[in-house]
This record gives C-alpha cells, structure tokens and sequence, in this order.
C-alpha cells in the first residue's frame, strides 16, 4: 500500500514538472496579451499587448522588446525596464494572460482586413472573422502568405473530406489571399438565374433584339422565328400604365416603322404586326396626355385624389363630379372648396358643413367651363401664413402656446380658437383676456373675459365673447415673480391691482383676483419684516366713492386664528405695514400710554386693550434701580379727569393678584416715584440729619 501510494506522488510530481517545463518552453509571439500586475501602481495594473514589432508599450517608460521570450526572460525585462522609474518591484508579476494571432485576411471575402484570433485560430475560423466567402471565390487557390514564402492549399478538398491535416496552421503576421474565380470575369455581377429573362437573354449584342421605353423589364432578347412583336412586349414584362401603345417606334432592317397596338388588338389583324429580325430595336414611348377641353368639360384642381379635366353632363352635381375627381384628401381644407365661374365669379361652398347635415339650400350648380378648387388645409407650421387672407383669420397672440394666424369658421367660438392655438401657457393671465371684434367697416368692439370665472362657474357657451374674422386675441402674461413688478407694472392695468408698502420683503404693485384674500397678497409681497409692527397694520379700501381705514392686528390673528380678524381687501387697496420702532412723534397721544419716572426707556408707547401695566413697564425697560415700586401711579387722564391711582407692584410680586392691577387705556399716563420721594426715606434723612446736628454740638463742646 505503501509503495503505491509512492508511484502515485511520483507520477504527479512528474507531470507538473512537464506542464511546468511546457508552460516555460511558450515564447511570447506578436499578437498576444501580457499582463502586468503591481500593486498600488493603477497605470500598470492590466493587460498590454504586443504589437506587430513584437514590443510591448510601457507608460512613462516606452517600449520593451518581447515577441520570442520566455515568460521568466519577459518578466526579468519588464522588471529591468521599470526600475527606472519604480523602486519597489518586489511584487511584481508579468505573464502571458491570453495567447493570440494577428493575422491579414485580402481578397474575396466579406471584410477583408486585419484581425486578432485565438492562437489555436484554423483557417475556418479565419474566414468567419472576415465574414465569410463571397460568391465566385477560387476555393482551390487560396494562399497563406508568411514573409517571403507562399503556399497554395485546396480549400475545397477539406470542405469535400473534412481532413484538418490539408489546412496549414496560422502563426502571427500570415496573410490569407482569396483569389477571385476567373469565371466571373472583370466586373462582378449579381443576378438570379431564375430572373434570367428579366433582363434579356440574347448572348450577343450584334443579334440582340432591344426592348426600351415604358415596358415592366427592358433588355437584349434573342431572336427566334416564331416570336413576333407581342411576345417581345410579353417577353420584356408588357407595357407600363404610362405607355403610348398607339405610337410604339420599331426599327427593323434600318427601316423605322411606327405601330398601333391598340388598333391591333381592336382588329386582331396579324398583317399589321411588323416584321421582327436579328437586331431589331423596339421602342414604346411615354404617353403625353393632350390637353383636354370642349364645351362639356369641368376643372377639377388642388387637394382631390385625381385633379384633371371631366366631360360633364347636364345631370351631374357638384357632388357627382367631385367624386368622379376621387374626393377630397387628407389635405384638404374641405370648408374652403369654391367653385370658380366661367365669368370669373366665385362662389364658396362648406363640404364639412353639408356632410354634417348642417348646411341649408341646394348644392352649388356646376355649368361646363366652370373650374372646382379644393385648397390645402393649413398646417400649423406653415411659413406662408398669407395663404389665409385677412378677411379670413383671426389673429391670437401673447401667452399661448402657437400664437399664429387662423383660419376662421362660424361654428368654432373663442375656447376652440384657444384649443387650436395649443391653449393658454403656465404664464398666461387667463383672468383677463382682451378680444378686438370688427363691428363696421371703421369701428370694432373691445371684450374683457375672464376664464378663470367661466370655468369655475361652468358658465354656458352664449356667455362666451362673440368672434369672427378679423377678432384679434391677446392674452397678457403674468410676473415672473413678485420682484419683478417693478418692471411689468406697466402692462398690468391698475384696476387688476393691489398695493402694499411698508415694511414688507418685496412692497410694489401687484396683480390680484376675486378669489385671493388679505394672506395671498402680504404672502405675494414676501411677507413682513423682522420690523414689521403687526399691531398696528392700515388698510385703505377705495371700494366706494369716500375712501375709509381699516387697522388689523395681525400678531393677534397668529395667536388665536381667527380669520374674522382679517379684514376684506379687493381691487384697488392699499395695506400699508408700519415700522415697529419708528420714532414716538409719529404717534398721537391718543393712542399712546406715557410711562415716566424712574424707569430704564421713559418715554410714549403703543397700547391696546390685551396688554396690562406689567406688558407696559416691560416695554419701557422695567424699574430703575432707584424706583419706589410701592407706590406707582396711574392718572386715568382718558376716563375719569384728574382720577389717580396707586399700584404696589412689590405686593403684587407676592401675592400675584391680577385683579389688583389698574385699568390702563390709551392717553393715560404711569409715573414711577424715585426712593427719595417715599415717607420712610424723608423721615430717614431727619433723623440722619438731627444725629448730625447732635454730633457736631458735642464735637463744639469738647473743643
């Protein structure tokens, strides 16, 4: 069991020594992929492959000769090479990671050109890199060319047997020749040998007999006894629709003939066919429609199926020759179809109309001579838009989406005007669309409509401005943004706006509507400033023929959310927010509170009806250091004349009885005594000034 077990081991060692010894033996060949791996090195960490001149490109140290080493000779060059620029190499790996041919495939094959294959690539595979053979390719001959040596090989017979053996091996640098079969001659043709007859079948010129003009097949045909003129036509495919069968041209014996199918085929008299011999030329031409005309005939023209001149007789409609024309196409403006007078009169006819069962009286009569125009319709993109003439059109311009010229038609009405043009953009000002309608000949009317109004109150169509040709459309745009007022204010009419100033982020002129309210125009504005005095906001409404204020305190709406604190604007109003800190003269003592004394801010401030004495003597700093706050006082100068009051705002802080704060309203006046003005100092300071007194006698005595 032993001893097995040590041929086993033997037998591999040996055979890894063979792969390895085979695996050095490999010499790198041109064409093959050698990698080059380094760690922390991201220029060379990938695959190089060596080039026609057996090098390999190196970055920033150039090319290294590799094409005939060994992978240890390699990687000892590539190693050399690189310490130039890298000191440290010692995990450096270089080994052939693919092994491949570049190889020149010329001659009749579907791409010839250069292409790298497997290194195990056959000649078969070759020619599939190229795309195959071509038809008429010499299989016999082809040629493997290496440097100066040629060798032929039989492709055929290893198509024939399958014998991999008759097929030489391809190294790097070969060029497989694909020789052209000489039965092709000089110019390659592609035909169908079923399709042979097509066109023609004569094998010499000199004897052909040629076949040209308005025939399905034209060609040289060969000359038989038995064929006459027709089974030369049959031959050649047969006469096209655009044929003139009565004037067919046949030269034969130099003599030129002209023959009349049509009388041939009328007669069936065979004594009219002409004679056909070797070389005869036969010439169908092209039939040039004489103009027609004549008492009986009607002109049918423009955007019908088949335009042209129609014999007319006395019973046929407007409609009979119109559909004799082929109708209508998708082109055709059937709304503008006139009916042009022999006399030169015109006269307008609506097919849509008519078809609709919407059209009454009769149908236009048509007399002979009178000519049927059917214009084409308008594309929305046509550059000749004086095609509609001005009695016509309607003009629509401004915000929407295709401003343009359109043709007009009595039961279209402003929203399918709208809906042509692509409808209103994001910023049109729907609110306020202006239509200019001729009236007379000299005066035309001016409508204001509001969409916004007609959709929201599903309004019907008799509410919609009237139209017709000659109106002109202009919807007006909105501000980019609110900023932007100050330079559109112009084109947006002061009775769509609303003013606001102040201390708000962006005061100006602004665009407004029914539907917003007091928040949408302060929000529009940017709102208030960090300045802004919310308790004292004015609203001038000019709503009737005497203009009258509002006030709003808005810091009281934040805090309780009533929305009947906010007031009503519309149209035409100005909202003016003050400053918060603007100077007291600007305030009349009637709404004002005066705080005096010994306070940090004396001075005149704002009240109303939700503050107390505390909020006030907070505004105005607090207490001094000095202040007598037992005894402050309030002069109710605005209720009661010369009625005072006292407050002990030390007793309050320890008792917090909030019935016992004083009544404050506007024009009333708080004084804050010092500590000198208080009983208990004043009795103090005498006593102080009697020890004094005593001092100093005792101080006389002792001198």
């Amino acid at each position: 069991m032993k001893h097995a077990l040590t041929l086993i081991l033997l037998s591999a060692l040996i055979f890894a020594n063979a792969v390895k010894a085979q695996s050095e033996e490999y010499r790198v060949q041109i064409g093959d992929l050698v990698a080059i791996m380094l760690p922390g090195e991201v220029m060379l960490n990938k695959e190089f492959q060596i080039d026609r001149q057996g090098r390999l490109s190196l970055p920033e140290v150039g090319m290294v000769q590799a094409a005939g080493m060994t992978e240890e000779v390699l990687a000892s060059a590539v190693k050399d090479t690189l310490s130039e620029v890298i000191r440290d190499l010692s995990s450096l790996q270089v080994y052939v990671s693919k092994r491949q041919l570049i190889v020149t495939i010329q001659g009749y094959v579907a791409e010839p050109g250069e292409f790298t294959l497997p290194n195990e690539a056959s000649i078969q595979m070759a020619l599939y890199a190229a795309g195959g053979l071509r038809p008429g390719a010499q299989l016999d001959k082809f040629q493997l060319r290496r440097g100066d040596e040629v060798r032929t090989f039989d492709y055929k017979k290893f198509l024939d047997s399958g014998n991999d053996s008759l097929l030489p091996t391809l190294n790097s640098l070969d060029t497989l020749f694909i020789p052209a079969s000489p039965m092709i001659g000089n110019v390659e043709q592609s035909f169908d040998p079923s399709k042979l007859a097509d066109s023609g079948d004569a094998a010499e010129d000199r004897k052909a007999i040629k076949v040209f003009g308005e025939v399905i097949r034209p060609g040289s045909f060969s000359a038989k006894e038995e064929n006459n003129l027709v089974d030369l036509l049959m031959r050649s495919g047969g006469v096209t629709r655009f044929a003139a069968v009565e004037q067919i041209r046949v030269i034969s014996k130099s003599e030129p003939r002209i023959f009349n199918l049509k009388q041939y085929l009328d007669s069936g008299d065979e004594g009219l066919l002409p004679n056909i011999v070797e070389g005869s030329t036969i010439f169908v031409p092209k039939q040039e429609e004489e103009i027609k005309t004549g008492s009986n005939t009607v002109y049918v023209m423009g955007e019908v199926a088949k335009p042209g001149a129609y014999e007319s007789k006395e019973e046929a409609t407007f409609i009979d020759i119109l559909a004799n024309a082929g109708g209508p196409t998708r082109f055709a403006e059937s709304r503008q179809i006139r009916i042009i007078r022999a006399n030169g009169d015109t006269v307008g006819f609506d097919l849509t109309l008519f078809s609709e069962g919407k059209l009454s009286g009769p149908l236009p009569l048509v007399a002979p001579g009178d000519a049927i125009f059917v214009p084409e319709k308008l594309d929305l993109n046509e550059k000749s838009w004086l095609k509609v003439s001005p009695d016509r059109a309607v003009r629509v311009f401004g915000e929407v989406v295709r401003p343009s010229r359109i043709e007009w038609s009595s039961e279209m009405s402003l929203l399918d005007l709208l809906a042509h043009v692509g409808g209103p953009t994001s910023r049109a000002d729907t609110s306020k669309i202006e239509i200019v309608t001729p009236v007379t000949a000299n005066r035309s009317k001016v409508y204001t409509f509001n969409l916004d109004t007609f959709i929201r109150d599903g309004l019907a169509d008799t509410e919609l401005p009237p139209i017709k040709a000659g109106s002109t459309v202009r919807v007006h745009d909105l501000p980019d943004d609110p900023v932007d007022n100050k330079a559109k204010w112009i084109r947006q009419s002061s009775d769509t706006s609303i003013y606001v100033f102040g201390q708000v982020g962006a005061p100006g002129r602004y665009k407004f509507t029914e539907e917003m309210h007091f928040l949408d125009i302060l929000s529009a504005a940017d709102g208030p400033t960090a300045q802004a005095d919310l308790h004292n906001i004015r609203i001038t409404h000019l709503d009737g023929n005497v203009a009258r204020v509002s006030k709003l305190n808005l810091a009281l709406f934040f805090e309780t959310g009533d929305s009947t604190l906010l007031p009503e604007v519309n149209i035409g109003d100005t909202i003016y927010i003050p400053e918060k800190d603007r100077n007291w003269l600007d305030l009349s003592k009637e709404n004002t509170i005066r705080v005096l004394g010994a306070v940090n801010k004396p001075g005149r401030y704002t009240f109303d009806d939700h503050m107390t004495i505390l909020d006030l003597l907070a505004e105005a700093g607090g207490p001094s250091n000095n202040a007598y706050i037992e005894r402050i006082t309030v002069v109710n100068v605005s209720c009661c004349r010369d009625q005072a009051k006292t407050f002990n705002l030390s007793e309050f802080s320890r008792t917090a009885r909030f019935q016992d704060l004083p009544v404050l309203r506007v024009g009333d006046t708080v004084y804050v005594p010092t500590k000198e003005e208080s009983t208990a100092e004043k009795i103090r300071q005498g006593i102080t000034d009697i020890f004094q007194l005593a001092g100093i006698a005792a101080l006389i005595g002792l001198l």
